[in-house]
Order: structure tokens, then sequence, then C-alpha cells
């Protein structure tokens, strides 16, 4: 099995209730935080770490992001025309020539575990990432989370998980798991459960949006019946290959914000406004005033 990873699938079919009705004609992958949609900042992560192929498993409503991701050759004529280099050279770099979009259609709302199973004819049997751009990982000039998951497969060729620890009384909302080592940024998962309550946690190290998968999580998935919520999970198949040893958890460097909340998606606009190349200093001057 090949060391390099190429690839990476991010599931953007969700219909983003949480955001209602910001979301009812607008993907939620959309929002912007300051100035670029949550989608651009998970692919820009990707790419960063390597990845030259990036598949979207989309749905209806997510026309945006096709869009998005496509070259608008009015919107550079116009750019051009007016003498705005700047933002015209921002708006190129947005599709770098090494790297191509694939986007396929999830069906059936049938959980995370089901939208990777159906980005297998794009990914066939190499190792590829998974990113969840609800989560927003900002590590300033440090290398992206996606960089440190390919770094240590490069090292380990196994399945890695990207994990933090959270408050004891949130385990309930996450993928939690036990590892042989609980002082090692990188080690061996002995168990995954699907969102346990508090006391049955094995753990408070909870799996984020960020996964560095073997292509043998194919036929894990096909396997794997519906779990929580009547959809397949895909901790559910992960914990298959638990027993074998072929999984990792590794503590990733870098400051997550669940932008699939209200909270967290504020929370994320408000760091990254203060930290912007643009109105950063002014933003931070004006939230001095507010007291």
């Amino acid at each position: 099995m090949t060391k390099t990873v190429r690839k990476a699938v991010f599931p953007v079919a969700g219909l983003g209730t949480r955001f209602l009705p910001a979301t009812k004609a607008n993907a939620k992958e959309m929002l912007p935080v300051v100035d670029k949609p949550l989608i651009q900042y998970a692919v820009e992560e990707a790419v960063e770490a390597g990845i030259t192929e990036i598949i979207f498993v989309t749905g209806r409503s997510k026309r945006s992001i096709e869009d998005h991701f496509d070259r608008s050759v009015e919107l550079e004529a116009e750019l051009e025309g007016r003498g705005k280099t700047d933002l015209l050279a921002e708006v190129r770099s947005m599709l770098p020539p090494e790297v191509s979009y694939l986007y396929t259609r999830q069906a059936e709302p049938l959980g995370l575990g089901h939208a990777v199973l159906c980005a297998r004819p794009a990914v066939g049997n190499e190792p590829f990432a998974v990113l969840l751009p609800d989560d927003l990982i900002d590590n300033d000039d440090r290398p992206g989370c996606i960089a440190q998951l390919c770094e240590a497969y490069a090292r380990d060729p196994a399945s890695y998980l990207a994990v933090q620890n959270v408050p004891a009384d949130q385990t309930d909302r996450y993928g939690i798991v036990s590892v042989d080592d609980a002082g090692a940024r990188v080690s061996r998962v002995g168990g995954i459960v699907e969102k346990p309550k508090p006391a049955a946690a094995p753990s408070t190290l909870a799996v984020v949006g960020r996964y560095l998968l073997t292509p043998d999580i194919f036929a894990a998935l096909e396997r794997t019946p519906r779990g929580a919520g009547g959809e397949i999970q895909l901790t559910d198949a992960i914990a298959t290959q638990v027993p074998g040893g072929g999984v990792r958890a590794m503590r990733f460097e870098g400051v997550r914000y669940d932008c699939g909340s209200k909270l967290g998606f504020l929370q994320a606009t408000v760091e990254l406004g203060v930290k912007h190349h643009e109105v950063g200093a002014d933003f931070r001057a004006w939230l001095a005033t507010r007291g």
C-alpha cells in the first residue's frame, strides 16, 4: 500500500438544520468565517498537506459548493478590468492547477459512514483523508491537522483519528476512544464507542472531524449495520479495525472550533477576525471598546 496520501473526502450532504433559516437555501459549509466559507478552510488544509484529489460527497441544495470551486471567467474579467490584482490572485489561487475536484451524491441521509462509502469508487484502493468542514482547525503557520496525520502515516501506515480531550459531560456528542498510552501524542486505539453517556465513556478522548483511513474501511462499512440514529456510523466500522491493532489516535496540534454549533461558529469568527491581516487590528480595537 502506498505511503502517499493523495485523496481527501469531504462529506457535505448534511442539511445544517442548526443554522436555519440561514441554511434553508444555502449549504451550511458555505457559511463564511470572516471572508472565507467553512469548506474553503478545510480544502486549504487538505491541499497544504499535499492532497491533489478533492472528493465532495454532496446532496441536494449543495450546488453553491460546486460553484465556489469552479472558475468564474466573468468575475476574473471584472476584477482584472478594475485593476483589483490582489483579489484576482486570491480568487485564482483557490484552484491550484495540480488539484482536481470530483462530486458524488449521497442519495439518502444514512450517516457519515454511508457518506464515506459513497466515495469508494473515487478513492479506490488507497489511503485517504476525511475532513468534516464543521470542525475548523486553526494552526496559524504550523502544519495543519491533516498534514500531521499524513506525516504519522508515512512513518507507520495505519488508520489515524485526530483526537482531543473534551469535558466529561460532553462525551455523548463524540466518538470516544481508549488508548494504550494516555500520555503519548500518538497511541494505538484499544476501543472506540459512539456517543457514550458520561458514566459509560472509556475516557474523555474524543474523535474530531479529521481522519486518515486505510481502504479496508470500505469493506468494514459494507458490513456495518445501522447504529445510533438509524445511520451507518463511521465509528462502528472503525471499531472493527481496532482488534487487529490497525488504528491510531493522534493528539493534534491546533485549535479546533466546533462550527456545527452557533457558539463555536461565533468563537471562530472572533478568534480568526482578531488575527485577520486586513481587519484584525481595527477589530481588536473595536472589541476593546465593548468592555
